[in-house]
């Protein structure tokens, strides 16, 4: 799997940060989908403490350097470099810091700056870099928001599902990419669904063409991202594969080693695959309350037997 990696210029743009030294450097590239708070960094170099991290200092950090003597200073930041950060960040509006300012140019690493409190900041970044670091993988499909959880729908070319989503946002759901949708892992139980930037806002229909949903359906036919809770595969009707169980086992595909429920829906001319969509989606946050139809079902039965 190839490493992914952010341009620090990227990340200063999209977190609103101040350069305040090595603009030069601007160039140098975060591959750690996390950001550290130096503790042990400052008082010696640790061969075991992960290294190529960002690393963040607030008013804690900035005044125990401010403290010591000017040997003392340049030795715990010179420790802290060795852990080979491809920038550092001062927190809650810190700016001064001409022994922090020196050192980093000599080093050319970057020296960024925020007015944010170090606690708000890094919440932020740690999920800028998460979402930005994450493993991915991009599948053939489209993916909506319906009552507040994603779902991907997939199945052969042009059986439908470009359709079925344009009707979903006639009922107040949202698209969130057609065609081309972009995987995440963020965690070991979480795959978010994204677009891959060129797809933004578009569906494309059959015999219409291009639409771009905002323009026509205003900004609440969007969502630039989701967590997915659902897989829909939609297939062609066939008579012979048709069931009709109590209840139908749980079964789940998976992405990137993350389990999601999966389901099959025939598409049959007439047949309200929309309200189906919905139906399925409460059915399954049901369960996830603990409750199924077919428990109750079964105790009534058994009620009625004896």
């Amino acid at each position: 799997m190839m490493v992914k990696e952010i341009i620090i210029s990227d990340m200063v743009e999209s977190l609103q940060l101040e350069v305040l030294t090595s603009s030069d450097a601007l160039d140098r590239k975060i591959t750690k989908p996390k950001a550290r708070r130096p503790g042990l960094e400052f008082i010696e170099y640790i061969s075991f403490l992960p290294t190529g991290h960002v690393q963040v200092l607030g008013e804690n950090e900035l005044d125990y350097l401010k403290s010591l003597s000017e040997e003392e200073r340049s030795t715990r930041v010179g420790n802290l470099v060795k852990y080979d950060p491809p920038c550092i960040i001062v927190t809650d509006g810190r700016k001064g810091l001409k022994y922090l300012r020196k050192y980093c140019d000599e080093q050319h690493i970057p020296l960024l700056s925020t007015d944010e409190a170090n606690y708000e900041f890094n919440g932020r970044i740690d999920a800028y870099l998460i979402r930005q670091l994450a493993e991915e993988i991009a599948i053939h499909g489209v993916c909506v928001n319906v009552l507040g959880m994603g779902i991907l729908l997939r199945g052969d070319s042009g059986v439908g599902k470009s359709e079925i989503a344009h009707s979903l946002l006639g009922r107040g759901h949202r698209l969130v990419a057609d065609d081309i949708v972009v995987l995440k892992k963020l965690s070991p139980e979480t795959i978010i669904g994204t677009h891959n930037e060129t797809n933004k806002e578009l569906l494309s229909l059959r015999s219409i063409g291009l639409l771009n949903v905002v323009r026509m359906y205003g900004r609440q036919a969007f969502q630039t991202e989701t967590r997915i809770g659902l897989d829909i595969e939609l297939t062609k009707w066939e008579e012979s594969a048709l069931y009709n169980d109590l209840d139908v086992a749980s079964q789940y595909t998976s992405y990137m080693d993350v389990e999601i429920p999966y389901l099959q829906i025939q598409l049959k001319p007439g047949r309200d695959v929309v309200g189906l969509i919905e139906a399925a989606i409460n059915n399954l946050l049901l369960k996830q309350q603990g409750y199924q139809a077919v428990d109750e079902f079964m105790k009534r039965i058994e009620e009625m037997s004896d």
